[in-house]
């Protein structure tokens, strides 16, 4: 017997940054592993016993090497990035456990937005028009030629435009300019960044499970509001294109040189079936995304990323853990991150037909101790989250638009402080 079949893979296995729901996965999973966690994270894992190595992702520098030799001595070979700032350092140090230096530059691909879609455009993906600009002056200039491409005439409202941070998670930092009033707003600390037109079609991700560069597990999440409300397995409307969109999945992973791990690309995808490429992660998606699928299909992504991300996870392992696809799925699941409708709070209204619903799962809304709303950049900033879970794709989409609107936070009694 093999030291792999004898669970040796189980083991040697580095999580870079701080995940709860991790942990009881391996656990659970019979995994041996050590924690890289900020500073500030020394108490709990001291309180719990956890094997962990302090580390401030933060600082930009180039002791990833100085890192290998830490986890090296621990018995680590294999890293996993948890959270965005992680995943370059997880391209060091796999390059290194590897002897596969440019493993690093693949990993950053995830890191840099501009890098990202010059090499997808450069592997024949079809992508939006960008451009990386350095001032307000360049922001100008582009929206202009965009519409100006788009044929706008002066008196037609005007394509709007997409403006993200080239190294920040998600849509932190993301910005719509529709025109120069939202030009002239722009602060100088946002250069550089990324400007690029707006993609048409129906917005939707892939979670990717990958192990020697094959597909292990494809599943497709439906947005109904980007950050607000999406469930999983999307609905058969979307599941028909299936095979097409696992075509441009299987294209981005050879684009990319993706062997192992979990990979989280948005994708857009038009009524005559032209898939665009937005953008992709490699590290646990926003949106409660991993959780859903676990109700959907009742298995732990967050165990089968660390299974895919280890080279020497066995095959017959793999094949036994994954579902085949969206058919294997054991019901829909689907949630609404919730926001504010006011600028102060003073209530938490939970109607009781939510609580009755057949669909209705749990919720972790709660009143903040502030009654101040806090300033949303991006998404991931919301105030709790409603949870659902049930067998018809048409009911679970009704309720996560009727529950998006829902007012739970309310403000009273003084209407002009709202």
């Amino acid at each position: 017997m093999t030291d792999v079949a004898m669970g040796d893979h189980k083991k040697g296995v580095a999580l870079l940054g701080y995940s709860a729901q991790m942990m009881e996965s391996l656990d659970k999973g019979g995994y041996e592993f050590v924690m890289v966690v900020p500073p500030d994270f020394e108490a709990i894992m001291k309180e719990h016993g956890i094997p962990h190595v302090l580390w401030d992702f933060d600082k930009l520098n180039d002791r990833s090497h100085e890192l290998c030799e830490k986890l090296k001595e621990l018995g680590v070979n294999v890293a996993v990035p948890l959270y965005e700032e992680t995943v370059e350092w997880a391209g060091a140090l796999n390059a290194e456990f590897r002897s596969d230096p440019r493993l690093f530059n693949r990993y950053y691909l995830f890191r840099d937005k501009a890098m990202m879609k010059r090499k997808a455009q450069m592997s024949g993906i079809r992508v939006g028009v960008f451009e990386e600009v350095e001032n307000i002056e360049e922001v100008r200039k582009f929206f202009n030629r965009v519409n100006k491409a788009m044929l706008k005439l002066d008196d037609e409202e005007k394509c709007f435009i997409h403006l993200k941070p080239t190294s920040a998670a998600g849509s932190v930092g993301h910005k719509l300019i529709r025109g120069e009033d939202d030009i002239v707003g722009l602060q100088d600390d946002i250069f550089p960044c990324l400007l690029e037109s707006h993609l048409d079609g129906q917005e939707f991700s892939c979670e990717i499970f990958i192990h020697k560069g094959k597909i292990q597990f494809l599943n497709i999440t439906e947005y109904i509001r980007l950050g607000h409300n999406n469930f999983v397995p999307a609905s058969p409307s979307l599941e028909a294109h299936r095979d097409l969109i696992r075509v441009a999945a299987e294209q981005l992973i050879e684009a990319f040189g993706i062997e192992y791990g979990m990979i989280h690309p948005e994708f857009f995808i038009t009524p005559d079936n032209k898939i665009s490429f937005g953008e992709v992660a490699a590290r646990i998606p926003g949106g409660h995304i991993f959780d859903l699928i676990a109700k959907a299909y009742d298995f732990d992504p967050y165990l089968g990323f660390v299974m895919c991300a280890n080279p020497k996870t066995p095959e017959a392992e793999l094949k036994a853990f994954f579902p085949k696809d969206a058919s294997d799925r054991k019901r829909y699941a689907g949630c609404v991150m919730v926001y504010p409708h006011h600028k102060m709070i003073t209530g938490l209204n939970v109607p009781d037909q939510l609580l009755e619903h057949p669909y209705y799962e749990k919720h972790n809304l709660f009143l903040p101790a502030n009654p101040k709303v806090a300033d949303i950049e991006g998404f991931g900033t919301h105030y709790g989250t409603v949870f659902f879970k049930g067998d018809d794709d048409a009911k679970m989409r009704e309720l996560l638009v009727e529950y998006e609107e829902f007012d739970f936070y309310v403000c009273e009694p003084a209407e002009s402080k709202c």
